[in-house]
């Protein structure tokens, strides 16, 4: 079993910047392949962003690319995700999750294992 815990959510004026941090704990960190999702009341889980074991290859949804970030600290265990430029419609609850991959340099778009959510509310 994997434990993933979300931090880093809060309220944010439209065009601020905010970091969320995901730690994991349970399996070792480097056979783990990572993502972070969204979803808004009433609508489907939407992918945002995605990294390999190894941290060189990311991937990342239509709606974020380029105002996103997603990076890796392997010796913290942790997995962040930086958000510039917010907009009202990035609000949302954001999930981490994280399954293993074969190879390390492959990222996923489907996981195991889930967190809880932190709450990401940006203002107009």
């Amino acid at each position: 079993q994997v434990q993933l815990v979300e931090s880093g959510g809060g309220l944010v004026q439209a065009g601020y910047s905010l970091r969320l941090s995901c730690t994991a704990s349970g399996r070792t960190f480097t056979s783990l392949a990572l993502g972070w999702f969204r979803q808004t009341p009433g609508k489907e889980r939407q992918f945002v962003a995605a990294i390999s074991r190894s941290g060189d290859n990311t991937d990342y949804g239509d709606s974020v690319k380029v105002r996103f970030t997603i990076f890796r600290d392997n010796a913290k265990n942790t997995v962040y995700l930086q958000m510039n430029s917010l907009k009202p419609e990035d609000t949302a609850v954001y999930y981490c999750a994280a399954g293993t991959t074969r190879y390390s340099d492959d990222t996923r778009r489907e996981y195991d294992y889930w967190g809880q959510g932190t709450q990401v509310t940006v203002s107009s």
